[in-house]
């Protein structure tokens, strides 16, 4: 009621709410943007005002800040990131003789004022200098620094207020337009990291801003606060965005402005057009409370609403039961048209970009993966908010990991990502194929800068990789140790900035204790092969042997060791009399011979017959029989020719 009152008040006198924070703040709240913004739809141009108030959470005195300005991406052939994707992004292109088609983003000035605003305010516009921290490229423009005359006091908070001005790039990598279509995503002047002593890596005496520049396959790191934010446009633009929609005014040249407000995010984006279909519906929680789901819809894909739902549906549940509650009121689900399918499949907070087609038939999956796959991220992009240049598979290889269990439990493990004319396929599958069908599963390892992983890699050892020995570590501990590693993760640190050491230390805590101290003290000799790591892991059942002892037999089983990881492995042993026997062997040696004196014969074995070692490239030569047949594989290699020759080209621009 209190805050009702509020809202009326300030509208009755024509003032304007800053801020509509919750009694609790869920996050440090560190960034915190106040921003208006005008759209012209003619020019394709952005100007806009912001002010940020930034606090200093380091116990050292800040001499300078630094800023991305993402934009820059898109100003010429020579930034960094066009050097490296040479202008396309997951399939789409940028048409480099069409003027119209590139962007930029240009700082108009800056003032600090310390004291949060109260002090005297400092000049900052000439102080500008345009830096690149990581390949010294003279052309990038996408980082700034601004040196200060006065340093930001530990535990200080300053208000910097930024004028600028930026022309939307033609849609081929996130974001920009498509004729009368505008995803506006990493927009506005966003203040790096700072990070402390003590935080992530930091280790030296004093804290290093991590302001790293735009590159073709890295995302994003940013700290949590709260952004207030104006946006001016036509009046029949339809426009969403992160947060929620406070109020809309109307001006008499044709323009209306929404303010829109959201708590504890690390990013701001938003779309508008004229042309959506608006679909509104609810997700209830059991436990109580809900969560408002907006589609903004293309006309011609407006049949398909119902499968977004569905897939949004199933994701709040799944994630709400199994790591933790979704704190956000609202959910915006942009459904973008075919001809802006590079802003199609991706992530901001609680606004994300579906993808699909017109006609698109039911047992082709495609909005469904895409929409699982970018709410996921609301937990590993959002809510952990870990460090997308240097760590991404901490955000895409588990979301991966996760759309596989979601994905599967909702439409079948067999069934999941397409089922049409008999042919069928699982999503944890399709991430598993992913990464065993390389010509060279060891090319490299899952962690790294994510511009200085192997050039073409970034996709599957980032994602499908992660996702698959994430599946092998759920294989060895089991379900319900993976379940609470999971949540113990994302419950210490949430609204928090983890890293991979982080991750690691609560497996440790947990694993060893729940699974008996079976795979040692800790689990460090499975991170070093499969995370820090380039092992493969290929295990072979390579002989089985009878041979006739008295009244019984004396059989030999080998399994045999084809790659160099090592990993701890299960063999079942099938006899003649239709018993069965379990085995065991850590698989560091190059070979092990099971040796069994029994009445009966062994007829066939399996190494790893549940599929713990998920990582494992070759499935086909882990089991062998005495009365071998060919169906299984032959109706495998049916099913993979299919999927390979006829739909992953086709989801390939989704992703």
């Amino acid at each position: 009621m209190n805050r009702f009152l509020l809202i009326v008040l300030a509208c009755l006198l024509g003032g304007e709410v800053l801020a509509f924070k919750p009694t609790q703040p869920l996050s440090p709240r560190i960034a915190n943007y106040q921003i208006e913004v005008s759209l012209d739809p003619a020019t394709k141009r952005l100007t806009g005002r912001q002010t940020l108030r930034w606090r200093n959470t380091s116990d050292d005195p800040i001499t300078e800040l630094q800023f991305h300005l993402y934009l820059n991406a898109f100003r010429s052939e020579k930034s960094t990131f066009m050097r490296e994707s040479g202008g396309q992004l997951r399939g789409d292109y940028i048409d480099k003789d069409d003027k119209e088609a590139w962007g930029w983003i240009d700082l108009l000035s800056t003032r600090l004022t310390h004291d949060g605003g109260t002090g005297a305010a400092e000049n900052l516009t000439g102080k500008v200098q345009f830096i690149q921290p990581d390949d010294a490229n003279p052309d990038d423009r996408t980082v700034v620094r601004i040196p200060l005359k006065t340093p930001v006091r530990p535990g200080e908070t300053v208000a910097i207020e930024m004028a600028f001005r930026a022309k939307l790039p033609k849609i081929f990598a996130r974001t920009g337009f498509s004729r009368d279509y505008f995803l506006v995503g990493q927009w506005f002047p966003k203040i790096g990291v700072y990070e402390a002593p003590g935080t992530r890596y930091q280790t030296g005496p004093r804290g290093r801003w991590n302001c790293h520049q735009f590159h073709a396959h890295s995302e994003f790191y940013a700290d949590f606060g709260v952004y207030d934010v104006r946006i001016t446009t036509p009046t029949d633009y339809i426009v969403g965005a992160t947060g929620q929609l406070k109020t809309e005014t109307r001006t008499r040249n044709g323009f209306k402005t929404q303010h829109w407000h959201a708590d504890d995010v690390v990013d701001f984006a938003w779309t508008a057009s004229p042309r959506y279909e608006v679909v509104e519906d609810t997700w209830t929680r059991p436990s109580g409370g809900s969560v408002r789901i907006q589609l903004l819809m293309q006309p011609e894909h407006r049949a398909q609403a119902d499968r977004h739902l569905h897939a949004v549906k199933a994701s709040l549940s799944y994630f709400d039961r199994v790591l933790g509650r979704y704190p956000y009121p609202t959910l915006t689900v942009v459904d973008p048209p075919i001809h802006a399918s590079g802003s199609a499949g991706m992530e901001y907070p609680t606004f994300i970009t579906a993808g699909t087609s017109w006609g698109l038939p039911a047992g082709v999956r495609a909005p469904e993966i895409v929409t699982v796959h970018e709410f996921g991220h609301q937990y590993f992009m959002q809510l952990l908010a870990s460090n997308e240049f240097e760590e991404a598979w901490l955000d895409e290889g588990f979301n991966q990991y996760f759309e596989g269990r979601i994905m599967d439990e909702t439409y079948g493990p067999q069934t999941s990502q397409i089922d049409l004319f008999g042919f069928r396929m699982g999503d944890m599958e399709s991430s598993r194929d992913s990464y065993v069908r390389l010509d060279n599963p060891a090319i490299g390892p899952s962690f790294g800068n994510t511009w200085q992983l192997p050039d073409g890699y970034y996709g599957v050892l980032t994602y499908s990789k992660t996702a698959t020995w994430l599946r092998t570590l759920e294989g060895l501990v089991g379900r319900k140790t993976m379940d609470e590693i999971m949540r113990t993760y994302f419950e210490r640190w949430q609204f928090r900035h983890p890293n991979a050491q982080n991750f690691i230390d609560i497996v440790n805590q947990i694993a060893p204790a729940r699974t008996r101290f079976r795979y040692g003290p800790d689990m460090n000799w499975f991170f070093d092969q499969v995370l820090y790591g380039d092992k493969v892991c290929d295990y072979e059942l390579t002989k089985i042997r009878n041979r006739k002892q008295g009244t019984g037999y004396r059989s030999t089983v080998q399994v045999t060791r084809r790659g160099d990881a090592q990993m701890p492995i299960d063999v079942l042993v099938h006899f003649e009399d239709g018993k069965e026997l379990m085995l065991f062997w850590d698989g560091k040696a190059r070979t092990h011979t099971f040796t069994h004196n029994g009445p009966s014969a062994v007829r066939w074995a399996i190494a790893d017959p549940k599929q713990k070692l998920y990582i494992d490239t070759n499935l086909n030569n882990n089991s062998l029989t005495l009365a071998p047949s060919s169906a299984p594989a032959a109706k495998y290699a049916t099913k993979m020719l299919f999927w390979v020759q006829n739909w992953i080209q086709w989801l390939a621009w989704l992703f």
